[in-house]
């Protein structure tokens, strides 16, 4: 078992991040990019843009990355027994290209209440302070919910640009990584990262988010995975596991997956504006 120790479980109470964690092997990352690259080669701009969004559907060895016992123990420690994937991402930046992530709260803008959720940053790539690492505002996620500026700015690899103000970047601290390593996060801590400036690709794969089974989609629709316990509130529709790469069935899923989610957002996002004018 892997689960939290006490120092580990002091740092996520106290910061509102708990890093590095031991996954898995940097030749077991290297694997894991292959298959990310085939993909991105076999069937071009499938994980582009909104594309990046749940890639474990069509790519067993990110699905197995999803359901890692591993992730999993150390994922109980912090919301307990009863697991649910909502959903995972990819962050690739790319040498020489303007991509970056702004300061701002998951919990923002992903709609699960309550926040008893937790991120996990996988890194396919090292992710260091040259290469755009992941950087987090310590403490910033035992305050309220902060206002975020929607910037739509250029090179940000958040949808909508959502951006914290006055975060006091010098306080912040880099999450350096090995490939194979993992960080967890809180919903409502502060996070962002810079540019690549190395000559390698920097890819991160994001869970994002575990959820407990009391947790409600409030803001969109999303499906689930039930990744370990049982689901004792059946709040969401179950999905299954990928049976084999970029067959044909998990890649309508897929699409069908990211058109329903984008839909119910944008819907409930513009209520949410107008109705708080």
């Amino acid at each position: 078992m892997s689960y939290l120790n006490s120092n580990q479980l002091k740092q996520y109470e106290e910061e509102g991040f708990v890093s590095p964690i031991d996954i898995f092997s940097k030749d077991k990352a290297l694997d894991i990019r292959n298959e990310i690259e085939y993909i991105e080669k076999k069937i071009p701009n499938e994980l582009e843009k909104s594309g990046r969004y749940n890639a474990h559907l069509i790519s067993p060895l990110l699905d197995e990355v999803t359901h890692n016992p591993k992730i999993l123990d150390s994922v109980q420690s912090l919301i307990g027994k009863n697991i649910l994937v909502c959903g995972t991402t990819l962050f690739i930046k790319n040498p020489n290209e303007k991509g970056f992530v702004s300061y701002h709260q998951d919990a923002k803008y992903i709609g699960l209440e309550p926040h008893n959720w937790v991120t996990a940053w996988v890194a396919i790539t090292d992710s260091n302070e040259e290469n755009g690492c992941m950087r987090m505002w310590s403490g910033s996620h035992k305050n309220s919910l902060k206002d975020h500026d929607q910037k739509f700015n250029e090179g940000n690899l958040l949808t909508r640009g959502q951006t914290v103000k006055n975060v006091p970047k010098e306080k912040t601290i880099p999450l350096i990584l090995k490939a194979g390593q993992m960080s967890l996060h809180h919903p409502t801590v502060v996070h962002g990262s810079d540019l690549n400036k190395s000559n390698d690709r920097r890819i991160g794969f994001v869970i994002q988010s575990y959820i407990g089974t009391n947790v409600k989609q409030v803001l969109g629709k999303n499906s689930v995975q039930l990744a370990r316990g049982v689901d004792e509130f059946n709040y969401h529709e179950k999905i299954n596991r990928p049976k084999s790469l970029l067959r044909e069935k998990d890649l309508k899923l897929k699409k069908k997956k990211m058109i329903i989610s984008k839909t119910f957002f944008t819907r409930d996002l513009q209520e949410k504006v107008l109705t708080s004018e």
